[in-house]
């Protein structure tokens, strides 16, 4: 069991947003049991000297896609399910050194890759896992071209490696079902169009507010909660009206959505660093050229969408959302993010704010007795300088994952 008091660090207390030099941290096993602001804590345990580097809680992603390992969506629905899982770790491992030390997997991670996690045998964050995404057919979830003959059939679900494409309460039902009984942990459904869905326009509103509620329902069963990727105003209402808990993107949001966001508590999750990466890197990798070019129409929209959010009095998240060959720019997003918040909030959104939303208050996100310990020591004060933390995480020089150490380079 891991013992292990790190001294002579500077707190970072993004609750107060006070700096607090000559600072103490205990862990005992997988949680911090004591934390002593500008004092030394002793004792017995091993002892680490952060030598005034700047200590904080893990990072949290609330956004990301771990299974899709390519820009290339047709070459992506090829790929063998063994080599995606040997991918999706070798991603989640990457995530892990850049100090996302939790992220929520929002649609594709099978639940081998999230095995393997828990037993040990890839190193990587702890995961929330969406498992498939649930959508209609045509949605942002339905990855089959327009076929040239329909086939109608009398079911009314078929599944892909990413997603259920159910249609009907009833078949929505059967499809969060089954996520939940394969160990989802969260539901993540298509409420409006999307941008690397072949078949569906941007602005347009998916399911019904009976297919959703039957979502929210079923996950409710589960003490669990619905995501909802949306870009309008529609969309969104939908959504959060039927019970959705966290609006994904919400690209286009509105003052009135907005509005109807804040009274009905429920989150957003905006993900920046993806457009701006589709939009510079997404030819070179195959991403479809219509894809891009829906890509266009919204590009310069998340940060109004975010101040509006805010404006509102909505709780704002973090999330990346990033897709293969993008991956590497996942620390990117929160310098994107402080063009409309300052560094504090924008650090408070990757921490307490998504540790709420993922209902773990307390426990993520935070340094206090009984939170996991989730450790970073960063060579820098990211009050004044997110780019410590945004350059692949190379101003991380210490990271510990409930209570193991998995990056020390601390001389």
């Amino acid at each position: 069991m891991t013992e292990l008091i790190v001294h002579g660090a500077t707190l970072l207390d993004l609750e107060s947003g006070e700096l607090i030099p000559g600072s103490s941290v205990r862990v005992s096993g997988e949680r911090i049991v004591e934390v002593a602001p500008g004092a030394r804590i002793t004792g017995d345990a091993p002892t680490l000297d952060a030598g005034g580097r700047t200590l904080m809680p893990g990072l949290i992603d609330a956004h990301v896609h771990a299974a899709f390992t390519t820009l290339d969506m047709p070459a992506m629905g090829r790929r063998p399910a063994s080599r995606i899982g040997i991918e999706a770790a070798g991603l989640l491992e990457a995530m892990l050194r850049r100090g996302f030390t939790t992220v929520r997997d929002a649609g594709g991670l099978d639940r081998g890759v999230a095995d393997a996690l828990d037993a040990g045998l890839v190193k990587g964050p702890r995961v929330f896992r969406s498992g498939r995404v649930i959508s209609q057919t045509g949605g942002h979830g339905d990855l089959d071209p327009a076929p040239n003959e329909p086939k109608l059939c009398a079911c009314h679900i078929h599944s892909n490696w990413f997603a259920h494409v159910a249609d009907g309460a009833d078949a929505v039902r059967r499809a969060v079902r089954e996520e939940l009984k394969n160990g989802a942990q969260q539901i993540k459904i298509m409420a409006s169009g999307g941008l690397s869905s072949p078949t569906d326009a941007v602005d347009m509103v998916q399911y019904t507010p009976e297919e959703i509620r039957a979502a929210v329902t079923e996950a409710a069963s589960r003490h669990t909660y619905v995501l909802a990727h949306a870009f309008t105003p529609a969309a969104i209402v939908q959504a959060v009206t039927a019970g959705v808990r966290s609006i994904e993107h919400g690209l286009l949001l509105d003052t009135a959505s907005a509005r109807v966001m804040a009274e009905h508590g429920a989150f957003l999750v905006p993900t920046l660093v993806t457009f701006d990466r589709l939009a510079e890197i997404g030819h070179c990798w195959n991403y479809p050229r219509e894809s891009v070019e829906k890509l266009q129409a919204v590009l310069t929209a998340g940060t109004s969408a975010i101040q509006v959010a805010l404006d509102a009095g909505v709780r704002v998240g973090f999330g990346s959302d990033l897709l293969g060959e993008a991956h590497p720019a996942q620390s990117r997003e929160l310098l994107l993010r402080s063009q409309v918040q300052s560094p504090l909030d924008v650090l408070r959104s990757a921490t307490a704010v998504n540790a709420e939303l993922l209902n773990r208050p307390g426990e993520l996100g935070t340094l206090a007795p009984g939170a996991l310990a989730d450790l970073l020591l960063v060579a820098g004060n990211p009050l004044e300088d997110l780019s410590v933390l945004a350059d692949s995480g190379k101003g991380i020089e210490f990271i510990m994952r409930g209570g193991e150490v998995v990056l020390n380079g601390l001389p």
